[in-house]
């Protein structure tokens, strides 16, 4: 059912000196009401079908994925956006360790996947370690500006390094340390991989609680495993630690025993202050075989020129990838990726489509950016923010599609780091229209600013935006479907089982994505560029 939304032409509640256009409130109500949840179910229908095959990057499932976005945005009207092209090239390899691996620490061997999963970065048929002495570093951070350094005084060459998920903060909720219950860069496993590799170490292992990390450790299991893919460098990443990997918190708390500490113990001292501890004389072996492949992956980019300042671009973001096939796998193989994210991909398209409705085009250039390996470290978003097709000082904002809300209607709509740039208050001023409120992360212990695409343009200095779905729900009828959908989607994250169903409730999607299209558009609108906050860590550059 069509909903028509009273719209004011151009938001003048938060950013001063409005450019006039001849664009009316009826042309902005026409994409508005244009943002449909059979369109999104159409187009999350193909992209997660299994003939897609999970669209891991550089498989077939990535050809058919570009096929389809470029025919979809081609009969839209927009411009490729890289030139004459629709793509951008991201060259990669993906690494294959041999799934027949043991790590032996103190005598016993702990089995891949079941105790453990280990991996190596470098670029390197074979790497390992062996009889190589565990440290307990705590969380592994070396933080200045927050006064902490678990290596302080720590030689770890040739050791390997044993530490905990997420940062000192989520441990004691104490908002004075780091960012309290929020997690920090700090707390996210690459950078602990990269910390420990600075560091000198030889192992990296992190102990995986569910709380702290916010994921089962089947997430662990399927995410760690597999084609892992990373860029191709000119030092075959050889500066990185020769093995990384995870343990079960099970696993952990053995070694803890068996080196006369107790993890609880020691996990409380963590949290108090910088930390480290040397693990009696237990010592690791592994050897990680890897079966290396060399490809090309794409990043898709799409613009509608602006016209009155085409230079200058609204980014609409979202990945296309997803985990792709496991034929080593008993029963179903295929990630299909169906929540995450061809529910983004496909609100991308309903949102460009919507602003073809306008009868003219928006001042400013709305552009549209799919990027591939965001399961694997947001490799994508990271090679556009080191290789930009649009400079940042062309990039106005970004707006952020990952995971699409499928719990229906909502009294709020939840903004995942918030308070970091003036784009909170525009989205304030789209909801209060669609009578929701703007609330704070539900989850902000997962560290959900830095796990997703937004996160590059961030760091580029572009304030990005990354929204979606609320905590209140509509009606009862709505709260009782959430109470029961909310349980699936939690237990199929990453997982086969993430597919298309037609029970969801698409109209907290439609809801969001209609928002996204109205803030996107009165920025284009502005004379003005939205600003990061003076208290926030990212600045224009």
């Amino acid at each position: 059912m069509k909903r028509y939304f009273s719209l004011t032409l151009i938001t003048t509640a938060i950013l001063a000196g409005c450019a006039t256009t001849s664009i009316t409130s009826d042309d902005v109500a026409k994409g508005y009401n244009s943002i449909q949840a059979d369109e999104i179910a159409k187009h999350v229908k193909v992209l997660a079908s299994d003939e897609f095959g999970g669209r891991a990057p550089s498989s077939e499932g990535e050809k058919l994925t570009l096929d389809y976005l470029t025919k979809e945005f081609t009969a839209l009207g927009f411009e490729p956006g890289n030139g004459d092209s629709f793509f951008q090239e991201v060259p990669l390899v993906s690494l294959e360790a041999d799934s027949d691996m043991v790590l032996n620490i103190g005598g016993k061997d702990y089995q891949n996947k079941k105790d453990m999963v280990m991996g190596s970065s470098r670029i390197s048929a074979q790497e390992g370690i062996e009889n190589s002495e565990l440290v307990f570093v705590g969380y592994g951070v070396n933080a200045p500006e927050y006064n902490w350094n678990d290596y302080e005084g720590l030689d770890v060459k040739g050791k390997t390094v044993v530490m905990l998920v997420n940062d000192p903060g989520f441990a004691t909720k104490d908002p004075n340390l780091f960012t309290g219950d929020a997690m920090t860069y700090y707390g996210r496993w690459t950078y602990k991989y990269e910390e420990a590799s600075r560091q000198g170490a030889a192992g990296a292992i992190i102990i995986h609680e569910t709380a702290p990390a916010s994921y089962p450790w089947s997430v662990v299991e399927n995410s760690w495993s597999g084609e892992q893919f990373g860029f191709v460098k000119d030092n075959n990443n050889m500066d990185r630690v020769a093995v990384e990997g995870w343990v079960t918190v099970d696993v952990a708390k053995e070694l803890f025993t068996k080196a006369g500490l107790d993890f609880d113990t020691a996990k409380a001292e963590a949290a108090k202050g910088a930390y480290h501890v040397d693990m009696g004389d237990l010592a690791a072996t592994v050897n990680v075989k890897n079966t290396i492949k060399k490809s090309v992956s794409y990043n898709f980019i799409a613009t509608l020129p602006g016209s009155k300042t085409p230079d200058e671009h609204i980014i609409y973001s979202a990945h296309w990838d997803h985990l792709g096939t496991d034929k080593n796998r008993k029963g179903d193989q295929i990630y299909n990726g169906a929540h995450d994210n061809a529910t983004g991909t496909a609100g991308m398209i309903e949102v460009a489509e919507a602003f073809t409705k306008l009868g003219k085009r928006p001042d400013r250039s709305m552009t549209f950016l799919a990027v591939t390996a965001e399961e694997q470290g947001l490799l994508g978003s990271k090679y556009y923010a080191a290789n930009p097709v649009i400079p940042a000082n062309k990039t106005v904002a970004n707006i952020n599609m990952d995971s699409l809300n499928l719990l229906g209607k909502v009294k709020d709509i939840s903004v995942v780091g918030i308070g970091k740039s003036q784009m909170d208050e525009l989205l304030a001023t789209a909801a209060k229209e669609q009578g929701r409120t703007v609330s704070g992360d539900p989850k902000p212990s997962s560290g959900g600013y830095y796990r997703s695409d937004h996160f590059a343009f961030a760091n580029m200095g572009v304030p990005a935006m990354y929204a979606g779905g609320g905590s209140e729900a509509f009606d009862e009828e709505t709260a009782n479907y959430r109470k029961r959908m909310s349980l699936v989607l939690r237990g199929c994250y990453h997982q086969p089982c993430d597919r298309y169903r037609d029970e969801w409730d698409l109209s907290g999607a439609v809801q969001d994505l209609q928002l996204f299209y109205k803030v996107g558009f009165d920025i284009s609108q502005q004379t003005q560029w939205p600003t990061w906050n003076e208290n926030s860590e990212f600045q224009r550059k």
